[in-house]
């Protein structure tokens, strides 16, 4: 077997795949399955102070999509390459029951040599402070913070927070460090040109990891309907966005060096996707939606093909980080080619 273990700021874990969070990871018995199907890291259902981030869990929907934009059955019989388009909501659990099942499913991590990370999103910063303080007293070792969720538009107002300026990713970064002795990890959305600039923010103001990126929404009308599907905008994902999420992760990795621990996020179906998202840069990758479409068995299978693919390679894991990302070169940069361009035009009618 190949040495998985990464780490991220100061942290490490024993490999990169993260179960990351959704609705398959709001209960006990969800982060017990992550955990023992080999995460390296398990990110719980977020939470707030927010009712109305809690309610929207009861308007949540989901959609899964082919290439021709028809929805599928959500089972694990869906083709490899589909579309993802939700609506979502925060754990209903109360503060206090939330807090006590983050106790319970770190101390089972730590049985399994595996991190869990619970995660607050941003709806007010007071209270976002007063959570965080409490995570922090009840001896969990981690907290992301998660100011990109794609919903802030179109939720309740209040609910929950896309940061999309970077001075502001600083300054509630800044916030959140200060207030705390455990790490932080900023997730930032994707809802932006400036992803890279987002990153710098909040390693400046002191975050130990940054995710990136949060879904974009996206609407899709129902051509028998001619209503939007779901009935709304959704956050919108799939195997597609991967390269998008390779290129913030390169592009930041340019921008901050090679010391600074990404966590990508979005695009990953399995293990080598997440050995991609590494060569581009990121030291882990989360996992969610493959997950709750097919199984857990998606993460044990994340695992083996990473471990296979660096022994494949000769390689430890911690080797993958940022190789494409380091060899990546600018347009100007690129070798002339001699009236190349005309292949790739079709032939003129007759």
């Amino acid at each position: 077997m190949a040495d998985l273990s990464v780490s991220i700021g100061d942290l490490r874990i024993k490999n990169p795949v993260i179960a990351a969070a959704g609705e398959h990871l709001i209960g006990a018995a969800g982060i017990r399955s992550a955990i023992l199907a080999g995460a390296g890291a398990v990110v719980g259902k977020s939470t707030n102070e927010s009712e109305a981030a809690k309610d929207q869990l009861t308007r949540a929907e989901y959609a899964v999509l082919d290439a021709d934009w028809n929805c599928l059955p959500w089972n694990g019989d869906a083709p490899s390459a589909v579309t993802f388009l939700t609506r979502s909501g925060l754990s209903p659990l109360g503060f206090d029951a939330w807090l006590a099942q983050s106790v319970e499913m770190d101390r089972f991590a730590r049985e399994h040599n595996a991190l869990y990370v619970p995660s607050i999103i941003l709806a007010e910063t007071g209270p976002a402070l007063d959570m965080a303080r409490v995570v922090q007293n009840s001896g969990l070792r981690v907290l992301e913070f998660n100011i990109g969720t794609p919903y802030a538009s179109e939720a309740a107002r209040g609910a929950v927070s896309t940061e999309l300026s970077p001075d502001r990713v600083g300054l509630l970064t800044a916030m959140m460090v200060e207030a705390l002795d455990i790490p932080v990890w900023i997730k930032v959305t994707g809802q932006s040109a400036r992803v890279q600039d987002l990153a710098r923010a909040a390693f400046d103001a002191g975050a130990q990891s940054v995710v990136m990126a949060g879904r974009a929404l996206g609407m899709l009308p129902d051509l028998e309907t001619q209503a939007p599907l779901l009935d709304t905008s959704g956050g919108i994902g799939g195997y597609w966005n991967l390269p998008m999420t390779c290129h913030w992760l390169a592009t930041s990795r340019a921008m901050l060096g090679p010391q600074r621990s990404l966590i990508g996020i979005n695009g990953a179906r399995n293990g080598l996707d997440v050995a991609r998202m590494m060569l581009a840069g990121a030291s882990a990758v989360g996992i969610a939606s493959e997950v709750m479409l097919r199984g857990w068995g998606v993460i044990s299978e994340a695992v083996a093909a990473l471990d296979a693919y660096c022994t494949g390679k000769d390689m430890t894991a911690a080797e993958l980080i940022g190789v494409a990302a380091d060899a990546r070169r600018s347009f100007a940069q690129m070798p002339k080619l001699d009236r190349h361009w005309e292949k790739f035009i079709p032939a003129p009618s007759e």
